[in-house]
C-alpha cells in the first residue's frame, strides 16, 4: 500500500518502519498512526525483526501540537482520548512483539516520541542525538509508557529530573544512565543498525521473543515467579528446531541457519 506519513518495506525477514514527516520532525499525527499501526500489523506476521527510524534531521517530536490545536479560551482537547486512543496502543504493539524491535535515534527524540524510542527492545542513537521529556513545558506527565519506564531504566532521581525540568540529555548521557543500548557515530548509526536487525532476522526468533518477554514481565514478578516462568519457557524452547540446529551447528562447529520456529 502507499504512505503519506511513513517508510515502511520487509525484505530479507526485516520490517524497516520510517517515520517520515521531516518538515515537521516526524511529529505524530492521526493519519501517522493510522499508518504506523498498519505497518507494525504486517512486521507481526512476515518479519523476524523491526527496525524503527526518522527521516531527516529529527528522530520524532512527539505529538504534532497543530494536528489538534487549542487556544487560549477555545474549547478543550480530550488528551485522554488520544492516548488511549494511539499511544497506548503503540507502546503495547511495540512491547507485545514476537520479536526484536531495534530503534536507530537518527537525531532529537521529544515528547512521546523520546518514550516510543525507550519502549523499542534496543536503542541505538547517533552521537548528536538528543532525548528530550518535553511534557512538562506544556504543564503535561510523560505519556508513551515514559511514568512507568523512565524510573526503570534511569532510576527515581534522573526520571523526575528528566520530567520534571524538561532539559534535553545526550546520546552519550543517556548510554551512560542505562536509557539506551548504545550511543555511536552519526555517521555509523544505520550501519550498526542494520546489522543488528540482520542478526536478528536470522536468529532463534522464538528463543529471542521469549527472552524480551520474561525480562520485561520480570519486572512485575517475584523472583521465585521467574524461576516457574524461566522453567516453564526453557521446557517450551527445548523443543524447537532452533534449539536442536544451534546445538548440533555448535557440536559440528558451524554456522546455524535457523528458521525462527
Amino acid at each position: 500500500m502507499g504512505y503519506q506519513t511513513i517508510l515502511f518495506d520487509i525484505s530479507d525477514g526485516i520490517a524497516r518502519l520510517t517515520l517520515n514527516r521531516p518538515e515537521r520532525l516526524n511529529s505524530f499525527t492521526a493519519a501517522m498512526h493510522e499508518e504506523v499501526a498498519g505497518a507494525l500489523r504486517q512486521t507481526k506476521d512476515n518479519a523476524r525483526a523491526l527496525l524503527l527510524t526518522g527521516a531527516g534531521r529529527g528522530f520524532c517530536a512527539g505529538q504534532d501540537l497543530a494536528d489538534r490545536a487549542v487556544s487560549p479560551g477555545g474549547d478543550s482537547v480530550d488528551l485522554g482520548e488520544s492516548v488511549e486512543k494511539y499511544y497506548n496502543p503503540l507502546i503495547r504493539t511495540l512491547t507485545g512483539l514476537d520479536l526484536p524491535v531495534i530503534c536507530a535515534v537518527n537525531g532529537v527524540a521529544a515528547g512521546a516520541g523520546a518514550n516510543i524510542a525507550f519502549a523499542c527492545d534496543i536503542v541505538i542513537a547517533a552521537r548528536s542525538a538528543k532525548f528530550i521529556q518535553s511534557f512538562a513545558n506544556i504543564g503535561l506527565i510523560p505519556d508513551s509508557g515514559g511514568t512507568w519506564i523512565l524510573p526503570r531504566l534511569a532510576g527515581q532521581a534522573r526520571a523526575l529530573g528528566l520530567a520534571l525540568t524538561g532539559e534535553p540529555i545526550a546520546a552519550e548521557k543517556a548510554e551512560n544512565w542505562g536509557l539506551i543500548w548504545k550511543c555511536v557515530d552519526d555517521e555509523a548509526l544505520m550501519d550498526e543498525a542494520n546489522a543488528l536487525a540482520a542478526r536478528f532476522a536470522n536468529g532463534p526468533t522464538l528463543g529471542l521473543a521469549a527472552t524480551k518477554h520474561a525480562i520485561r514481565g520480570s519486572l512485575l514478578k517475584t523472583l521465585d515467579t521467574e524461576l516457574d516462568n524461566e522453567r516453564d519457557l526453557m521446557r517450551r524452547l527445548g523443543k524447537s528446531a532452533d534449539y536442536r540446529e544451534g546445538v548440533s551447528a555448535f557440536l559440528e562447529k558451524r554456522k546455524p541457519v535457523f528458521k525462527g520456529h
